[in-house]
This record gives structure tokens, C-alpha cells and sequence, in this order.
């Protein structure tokens, strides 16, 4: 008998081990942080024009949204390890307030790294969990639903504890902002970031200090000195400890946070109750009156407590306000009023782009992503 084709060229053994095969995965990643990116983006903005289109198509789709979300935290951490890894001697630029609250956090506290990452991994799986609950009936999605959103407010209740009563940030996890191969090019460059090779770089390009060895760089040129000027100047925000980037909150603060935190929870359960009678503005009104409730709470509190009112905030609380403040627009998306007002006029805004140019192309989206939000709980969830 002829040997197959393995028999006659056969993988060696080393080869086949995970072990083997990670390190190699984990060196592509992070010599080519910023294609992986790009590869990331284009799976998820492909998931975007797949649901609606093919039979079971939304299932599909959320299983490939949901595996590129998780594969990206795991490149995140790659990219941030490598980060870390890098001289002292390589400029790094300068990170985002976001970003180093939330490595403070994640470098100081293990507890903090894991609520985090499994918090996180519980909001890129939800829609998928819900969307295999639903084939087991309306009353074992409903149970579901309730028992994700109580475990995401465990969590969080957990980081608020951890933090000392710091407001939460979305996310918790810090985000992927930097690609380290960049830096090294950069570090091997002169300032203005054009390629030097080094058999021709000159002494008198930079000086080395004789006790540190550390060198410093050639002044810049003329024609630019005021933008290089700008980018060395640093923000209150930039000489802050990263922990007081947020404020703590106390009292009528710390009491709207944790009505803040769980707010999905009572609104999911009043879904629950009245789930017969989609068209009903209860479950709506008690859901936004609590999260427009708390809002107004947090801000009069830190309008009160922290030296110059809202003026006074810092960069970090400003932003997480603002993506709060966006956050309840979804609110138009969401029971009695999708039901009642939204459902209705998305309709006749379809069937108005119907047959023309360009527009017929963004109707017939709008009318495939019209199941997800008649059919889904977490399809316009944000917290």
C-alpha cells in the first residue's frame, strides 16, 4: 500500500505543540500591531451589513463580532506587554488620561485586571448568549438577560470598591494606543522622523551624558519650532497621579453611582414583567428616569464638592460625562418609545429612500438591522 501523504511527509512533532506555535503568534502580533488593527476593523465592519441578509445570518455574524472582540483583548495585552518591555532610552508618546487611569489600576491590582477582563468579556459575548437563549424560548431569554446584567453589576460594584469610590470609566481596561514597532522606528530616526542609517549619523547630532549614557536629542529645526514647542508642553491632567484622575465620591455622589450601576438590572427585570406588552412605557420610564436621575445627582454632587464646580473637573471625568450624556440617546432605541415612536418613523424614513442612488443602499441596512433592535435585548444596551 502506497504510504499518505503525512506518512511520507510527516510535520515534526515541535511543530504541533501550542506551546511552539503561540510564542511565533504572539511576535507577528506585535511586529504587526498596526495591520492586526486594520484586519480587526475590517471583520467588524464586515458583522455590520451581515445581520438581516441570510437565514440564521445573525448568529453567524455576532459569533464572528464576538471571537474578534475577544482575540483583540488578548492582542491588547500583547502590545501593552511589549510596551513595557521597551528602553527606558525610547520616547513613548505621551498616553491618554483613560489610559493611565485604567494601567494604574490593572498594574496595582490584580483583582482589578481580572473583574475587568471578565467584565469586558461578558459585554463582547452578551448578544451572543442572548441570541442562543432565545432558541430555548422567551422565558429562558428573559432569564438570561436578567442573570447577565446582575453579573456585569456584581462586577462593577466590585471595581467601584476597588478604586475607593472612584467612578467608573468605559472601559475598564486600557485601550490599545500605540504600536510598538512605530516607537523603535521612531527611536532609530533623527526628530523629524526621517531615516538615518547609522554609519552616517554624525556626533554632533545628539551628546551622550558620560555617568547616565542616556543622550539627548538635536534641537529642531526653525521652520517648526513652535509645533515641537506645543507638544512638549504638559497639562495639570499630565502631572497628576494617575489614581486622581477621577475624583472620589461620597454620599449623594457614591449613592448615584451605584443607582447608575444598577439601573440595567431593574430595567431588564421590568422587561421581564411586562414583556407581553412591548408597547408599554413603564418598564421605559422607570429605566430613564433613573439613569437621567443619576446623572443629575452626580453632577450636582460634583458641582458642590470639587474646587471650581464642573469647570474644576479633570480631563478623564469630563470625557466619561460626555460619553454618558451620548450613551442615553440610545434610550430612543429602546421599548415603549422604538415601539411607539422610532419603530415607525425609521419605517417611513426606509420607504422614502427606496429606489434611489446611494440611499436605497443605506434604507436596506437600516431595514436588516431593524430585527436585531425588534428582536434583542442587548442589540442597544451601552453599560
Amino acid at each position: 500500500m502506497e504510504p499518505s501523504w503525512r506518512a511520507r511527509n510527516p510535520i515534526p512533532a515541535a511543530l504541533l505543540r501550542p506551546s511552539k506555535w503561540l510564542p511565533l503568534y504572539e511576535e507577528f502580533v506585535t511586529k504587526n500591531a498596526s495591520s492586526v488593527s486594520q484586519v480587526e476593523s475590517a471583520l467588524r465592519s464586515l458583522t455590520y451589513i451581515i445581520p438581516g441578509r441570510y437565514r440564521d445570518s445573525e448568529i453567524s455574524s455576532e459569533c464572528v463580532h464576538s471571537g474578534v472582540q475577544l482575540l483583540s483583548l488578548y492582542h491588547d495585552s500583547l502590545v501593552s506587554r511589549v510596551i513595557s518591555r521597551l528602553p527606558s532610552t525610547i520616547p513613548r508618546p505621551t498616553p491618554s488620561p483613560h489610559a493611565r487611569y485604567t494601567k494604574y489600576w490593572t498594574s496595582h491590582s490584580s483583582l482589578y485586571q481580572r473583574i475587568a477582563l471578565a467584565l469586558q468579556m461578558i459585554q463582547y459575548t452578551e448578544l451572543l448568549w442572548e441570541m442562543a437563549a432565545r432558541r430555548r424560548g422567551e422565558k429562558v431569554r428573559w432569564r438570561v438577560i436578567v442573570l447577565i446584567e446582575a453579573a456585569k453589576a456584581i462586577c462593577r460594584l466590585l471595581l467601584l470598591r476597588l478604586t475607593n469610590s472612584r467612578p467608573l470609566v468605559s472601559p475598564p481596561l486600557p485601550e490599545r494606543e500605540v504600536d510598538p514597532r512605530s516607537l523603535e522606528e521612531e527611536d532609530s530616526s533623527d526628530w523629524n522622523g526621517m531615516q538615518t542609517p547609522v554609519s552616517e549619523r554624525s556626533s554632533d547630532l545628539c551628546w551622550t551624558m558620560p555617568r547616565t549614557g542616556l543622550s539627548l536629542p538635536s534641537l529642531p529645526n526653525v521652520d517648526d519650532l513652535s509645533n515641537y514647542l506645543i507638544s512638549k508642553v504638559l497639562t495639570a491632567d499630565d502631572i497628576k497621579p494617575p489614581k486622581t484622575l477621577l475624583h472620589r465620591i461620597t454620599g449623594q455622589g457614591q449613592f448615584a453611582e451605584i443607582l447608575y450601576i444598577l439601573r440595567p438590572v431593574v430595567y431588564a427585570l421590568m422587561l421581564q414583567r411586562y414583556c407581553k406588552d412591548r408597547r408599554s412605557w413603564k418598564p421605559w420610564l422607570i429605566g430613564f428616569g433613573m439613569e437621567y436621575g443619576c446623572r443629575q445627582l452626580a453632577k450636582a454632587d460634583l458641582r458642590d464638592r470639587v474646587a471650581g464646580g464642573l469647570r474644576g473637573l479633570t480631563g478623564l471625568e469630563r470625557e466619561e460625562l460626555r460619553k454618558r450624556g451620548w450613551a442615553m440617546g440610545w434610550w430612543s432605541m429602546r421599548g415603549a418609545f422604538y415601539e411607539n415612536i422610532t419603530k415607525s418613523w425609521l419605517k417611513s424614513l426606509t420607504g422614502k429612500m427606496r429606489g434611489k442612488p446611494l440611499l436605497d443602499l443605506v434604507g436596506s441596512v437600516i431595514e436588516d438591522y431593524e430585527y436585531l433592535w425588534d428582536s434583542y435585548y442587548f442589540s442597544t444596551t451601552t453599560l
